[in-house]
């Protein structure tokens, strides 16, 4: 099973709200997960995430791979 770290959109139209997740990476944006690691709100200036440091360390040890954005929130996080 290939796992992935990404995003799930929630909140308003035209509002968006952001959950990082770990998920498999057939199951869809926002379907099933399997854990709930921070989240991300781009709509603040400048944009707030908050990560739960130990979770994420813990999924990329065991081999999750993050998508483009969650690595980016990690690197501002220095997680890696």
């Amino acid at each position: 099973m290939a796992v992935k770290m990404r995003l799930t959109r929630k909140g308003e139209k035209k509002n968006a709200l952001y959950r990082i997740v770990v998920s498999d990476s057939r199951s869809p944006r926002d379907g099933k997960f399997i854990e709930e690691i921070g989240t991300y709100d781009p709509n603040t200036d400048p944009s707030t995430f908050k990560i739960d440091e130990e979770k994420a360390k813990k999924w990329i040890a065991n081999g999750a791979k993050p998508t483009e954005v969650v690595a980016k929130l990690l690197k501002l996080a220095n997680i890696e």
